[in-house]
């Protein structure tokens, strides 16, 4: 279990961090949230598509790991298989989380269970006089990057949800041993309906740049081959024959 805890000076003094740390705390993670901002990078590597919480119907942007729960498949020991790693996995052991000293104040946390933090590692967030290291104040500043594009994420899903641009799609997998399997609860850009967007929602739209995440995250969706490459060339005995992404049929949604 990790131990999320707002970083203060008064009793993380001598806390560390490691100079070397790696991504095996997503190992077993099919999904990684993206925002808008990373899409274009993203989707040189990953396949990124919007799922749904069924409680709150707040949708969110993930690039996909895995064909499967608990499959990962850019992970290897030390290594991953991508240049571009989301912002949201690659900042660990730190988050940002509720500051319990100040109402409605994110703060800066870490983990402190986790085995890249601890008094005998390199880079120490305090300096002997108790103020942020540089290293602590990168953390702060790239923390709050992601925050500022997850805020800006929320809008940009607002925005295709407001000019209904989104679709429901199914993934469809087939195997060399002759079973298949349908991945559901996946949502896309809806091409017609984006072409169908009138000449003056299509100028304000290029003129806000939404059109950059928008046809990133429509290339985004041939990487879906990556992941079957992945998978054919890993340990698993279920080879991937072919897949494709199709709209939802009506018994699905």
């Amino acid at each position: 279990m990790a131990n999320i805890t707002p970083i203060k000076k008064e009793t993380h003094q001598n806390i560390k961090i490691s100079e070397k740390r790696d991504l095996s705390h997503v190992a077993n993670q099919h999904i990684a949230p993206v925002t808008a901002a990373e899409y274009a990078q993203a989707a040189t590597s990953y396949p990124i598509v919007l799922v749904k919480d069924q409680e709150s119907e707040r949708y969110r942007s993930v690039a996909m790991l895995g064909l499967e729960a608990g499959e990962n498949l850019y992970h290897k020991e030390g290594s991953w298989n991508a240049v571009y790693i989301p912002q949201s996995i690659s900042m660990a052991p730190f988050s940002l989380g509720l500051d319990p000293e100040k109402e409605k104040t994110l703060t800066a946390c870490v983990d402190l269970d986790n085995k890249f933090v601890g008094e005998d590692k390199e880079h120490s967030l305090f300096d002997a006089e108790g103020n942020d290291t540089e290293f602590f104040k990168g953390v702060q500043e790239s923390l709050g990057r992601l925050y500022d594009n997850e805020v800006m994420n929320e809008k940009f899903i607002k925005e295709l949800l407001d000019n209904e641009l989104l679709m429901e799609l199914e993934l469809n997998i087939s195997f060399g041993s002759g079973e298949s399997k349908k991945l559901v609860g996946l949502y896309g850009i809806d091409e017609k309906k984006l072409q169908a967007l009138s000449d003056d929602k299509v100028l304000d739209f290029h003129k806000r740049g939404l059109f950059i995440p928008i046809h990133a995250m429509l290339g985004s969706v041939g990487q879906i081959n990556r992941l079957a490459q992945l998978r054919n060339q890993s340990e698993s005995s279920a080879k991937v024959n072919g897949i494709r992404f199709a709209v939802a049929t009506a018994e699905e949604k």
